[in-house]
């Protein structure tokens, strides 16, 4: 049984989800009830032609800042300093971008265009950010999520080059580190993320450690200096 939301502010409980995790149908993308669903360990996902679908999987694929696993390949790129790294440069190209970028195994995109609209606005209100991988004037790569508290919940990452969205996911995380981070939600599992150091822990577990990084200031505005 599906939950349907309407105008009011409310989720179910996530224990509520089904097997895959869907929790709830409907509702909006307005900035109070996206912030509201990340802090509840919720996130929408949903396909152009379908209703705004919640999800809140268990278990939950997660990366924490200091257990960061970067391979010898990787660590030769870094040093090589192929690709200039910023903050909030571009938020609007990155995930327009990440809406573009053709995915082996999808016909289409989850960032429809009311999803790209909802999460600039996140991003003008200081909540949502993105890191972008810079090749001789050219945006390369990228990743966006949201930060409240001391949690950094990842959405989507792209790559025109090889190795970009890696050094710019890479340079954040570490980044992250360096502010007392506690927790990276990666969502779901990929192989990319658990090359690098992401696990999965259940959803029970997750919540338990976003309320205490929540209990946290959040980093709200430009992270251009990051």
């Amino acid at each position: 049984m599906y939950y349907f939301l309407n105008e009011k502010l409310i989720f179910p409980p996530v224990d509520r989800a089904d097997e895959q995790g869907i929790l709830a149908i409907g509702g909006d993308l307005s900035a109070e009830r996206l912030l509201l669903a990340y802090s509840s360990g919720i996130f929408p996902w949903f396909s152009e032609d379908d209703p705004i679908i919640w999800w809140s999987p268990d278990p939950r694929f997660v990366m924490y800042p200091a257990e960061l696993n970067i391979s010898k390949s990787m660590a030769q790129v870094l040093r090589k300093q192929l690709f200039k790294i910023t903050f909030d440069t571009n938020f609007r190209a990155v995930i327009t971008a990440c809406q573009q970028v053709k995915r082996e195994g999808q016909s289409g995109t989850w960032i429809t265009d009311d999803m790209l609209e909802a999460y600039c606005n996140l991003h003008s209100l200081g909540y949502a950010h993105s890191a972008e991988a810079w090749q001789e004037g050219r945006l390369v790569g990228g990743v966006y999520g949201v930060s409240l508290g001391k949690a950094f919940f990842g959405e989507s990452m792209f790559a025109h080059v090889s190795n970009a969205s890696k050094t710019a996911y890479i340079t954040l995380v570490q980044k992250l580190q360096k502010n007392n981070f506690q927790i990276i939600d990666c969502q779901v599992y990929t192989e990319h993320l658990e090359s690098l150091g992401a696990v999965s822990i259940p959803r029970n577990l997750f919540l338990e450690q976003i309320g205490k990084a929540l209990a946290e200031d959040t980093m709200q505005g430009s992270w251009q200096g990051l």
